[in-house]
């Protein structure tokens, strides 16, 4: 790539303000800093709103069902473990509808970077409260308030043992562009939750509530600490920590299967003349 705008896709549909056009912008920049062209990274969603964003952007595509963007970039992952894998989800896609396939992406440690726009709200729906909205809220759908406790995905993802647990916000553009760089390079499943403001649907969660409660971890936290990284997850929303919260070392799922030891499955031949013994070699 010569220049950001080689990145460069459709025209977004968003709506003026919304936290995704950030989101994009800093995630073009971490790829232009990263080196990676086009053709060299694939970006997997599903539905909703930031679910557009692979329109919005020059790469390798596919869109998936709602809730449904892991399960495709795992299979990915092992049909071409060169090929980096992002995914981008929203907390209603990732968080609601797929919550099942994240719990497993992280049991398994695929290596994929999620990247979830978390406007605590379903936005491309018109407004229903999400798994991240703020109990007692009201939405379109809830009247009387949301009945239900928030999800905390951080808390979620370190209770996993997940291999590297990141929260940023859209809208401090030079810090997330950091936790996106380093989530890409990290070897193992990557979660990162971009709070952003919904400026149509989330009247709660503005830019000026975000500006007040968000701040970086500094150079003295240490992330492989599990247990102060569970308390930091868990601390009431006053103030609320960006940066890189948890991380680990561990096996991927790609290098717990043998047969990709040798190369990529995208490059190895293919026989139907193959014998059970050989299959074994799958396990």
């Amino acid at each position: 790539m010569n220049a950001l705008s080689d990145y460069k896709g459709q025209e977004p549909a968003w709506c003026p303000g919304c936290g995704n056009f950030p989101i994009l912008e800093t995630l073009k920049t971490a790829l232009f800093e990263l080196g990676m062209e086009s053709h060299q990274f694939t970006i997997v969603s599903g539905i909703g709103q930031a679910a557009k964003l692979p329109h919005y952007l020059k790469c390798n595509t596919f869109n998936g069902l709602h809730g449904r963007a892991l399960p495709p970039a795992t299979g990915m992952r092992l049909v071409n473990h060169e090929m980096p894998v992002i995914v981008t989800s929203g907390d209603g896609d990732c968080y609601g509808e797929g919550g099942n396939h994240l719990i497993h992406a992280i049991r398994r440690n695929i290596n994929v970077t999620l990247l979830v726009h978390d406007n605590q709200i379903y936005g491309l729906t018109k407004g229903q409260a999400s798994p991240t909205t703020t109990e007692g809220v009201v939405t379109k759908t809830q009247p009387f308030g949301a009945n239900a406790s928030e999800l905390n995905p951080i808390s979620l993802a370190i209770g996993l043992d997940c291999s590297f647990v990141a929260r940023g916000y859209a809208a401090d553009s030079v810090f997330l562009k950091s936790i996106i760089k380093e989530a890409i390079t990290h070897k193992g499943f990557a979660l990162v939750d971009i709070l952003q403001p919904c400026v149509t649907f989330n009247k709660l969660n503005t830019y000026s509530w975000y500006k007040e409660r968000v701040y970086h971890l500094d150079e003295t936290y240490n992330p492989y600490d599990r247990a102060e990284a569970f308390k930091l997850a868990i601390k009431p929303p006053d103030k609320i920590p960006t940066g890189i919260i948890y991380k680990n070392n561990k096996l991927t799922f790609e290098e717990r299967i043998s047969i990709l030891k040798e190369s990529p499955l995208v490059k190895q031949g293919f026989s139907l003349k193959t014998t059970l013994k050989e299959l074994d070699t799958f396990y």
